[in-house]
């Protein structure tokens, strides 16, 4: 028996329940949506999250696809959804709180805490320590692109086997955050991959078909479903990257950029160029080391100091950015068999 909030859920059920957060100053009572799905074998217990940040809006989408899907079949283990964590961010098309807290910043949390400090209570005891797994998906900032990338812990074998599962090129072996639900989901035991890809309040169609593949790759291998085979022309080995950086601007101005999402770029190399509006200088960025980019800022404006460019360093940048071409090519192709990838 797996019990969320008054809900007691038996193997080979399917059930949609609401936990009860907190009312607004309205009286309106608020609630995170959760939908639960056992098969009627026992296996492993997974939650998919999304946006703990109210403004990542592509995880949403990538759990409705997953849940709406008419052939979709646990053959063992069950499934915990949660496609809203964070409500009053998602209202308010803010990555924050009411309180103006970061709810990925407030775990364990507690029942008596702040708002941000009582849903990531909430989230932690009714959802996560119920779990041996988790995926929780987000996107880049407000006007900030991700190229689609799991982060986790490496150093842990079987976190490292289910990131390297997932199947997308570029794996970042990520420090743990203080407050993270990542370090309060590790102090029990449980085991999260966290996948970045697209930006705010934005969908991405390619990051969101990404993660789709990524989290069945997942389930597939804890032996949860069984996926059907599709013509693959190109098999994308995940390369792992243990350091990473923001490149900032040096000046202010309007940005012209040369490079995009997925390039290999080397040291030295010119990123972008940023212009005064009536022409009066012109100061190029280069690369300070080379990489591959997996993050940029989107707004051609920037202000002395901002992040433009997250370069991620890997031994053979140049094979990554192909590998990233070929997953691109690879979703394009397979889209019509996708849509339906599970046996009945």
């Amino acid at each position: 028996m797996l019990t969320i909030g008054d809900c007691e859920v038996k193997l080979g059920m399917r059930v949609k329940l609401e936990l009860p957060v907190a009312r607004l100053y309205t009286d309106t009572e608020m609630s995170v949506p959760v939908e639960v799905i056992r098969a009627k074998k026992p296996g492993p217990t997974v939650f998919l999250s999304a946006a703990i940040h109210g403004d990542e809006l592509n995880g949403i989408e990538i759990i409705r696809r997953l849940l709406a899907m008419k052939s979709y079949r646990l053959t063992a283990g069950t499934i915990v959804a949660v496609p809203i964590v964070n409500v009053y961010g998602m209202l308010n098309q803010s990555r924050y709180m009411p309180d103006r807290r970061d709810l990925n910043r407030s775990f364990p949390g507690s029942p008596k805490g702040s708002l941000a400090g009582r849903l990531a209570h909430l989230f932690l005891h009714e959802i996560v320590k119920k779990c041996d797994y988790g995926i929780d998906l987000h996107t880049g900032a407000i006007h900030r692109s991700n190229l689609p990338q799991i982060r986790a812990n490496l150093n842990d074998d079987e976190t490292k086997a289910l990131a390297t599962a997932f199947g997308v090129p570029v794996m970042l072996n990520a420090d743990i955050r203080d407050g993270s639900l990542r370090e309060s989901a590790s102090d029990h035991g449980v085991k999260v991959l966290l996948y970045e890809a697209g930006q705010a309040l934005r969908f991405d169609e390619f990051s969101i078909r990404a993660g789709i593949k990524g989290i069945l790759n997942v389930l597939s291998h804890l032996g949860m479903v069984k996926l059907r085979k599709t013509p693959t022309v190109h098999k994308s080995e995940p390369f792992v990257a243990n350091k990473s950086s923001w490149l900032r601007a040096s000046s202010s101005g309007i940005v012209r950029d040369l490079k995009k999402l997925g390039d290999h770029v080397k040291k030295g190399q010119i990123l972008a160029e940023i212009c005064s509006p009536t022409g009066a200088f012109v100061e190029k960025l280069k690369a300070p080391f080379g990489g591959v980019i997996i993050g940029k800022q989107n707004i051609p404006l920037v202000q002395e100091g901002d992040a433009m460019y997250h370069i991620a360093m890997f031994e053979e940048p140049s094979e990554v950015a192909d590998h990233i071409e070929l997953m691109q090519d690879d979703l394009v192709l397979n889209i019509d068999n996708e849509q339906d990838p599970l046996h009945q």
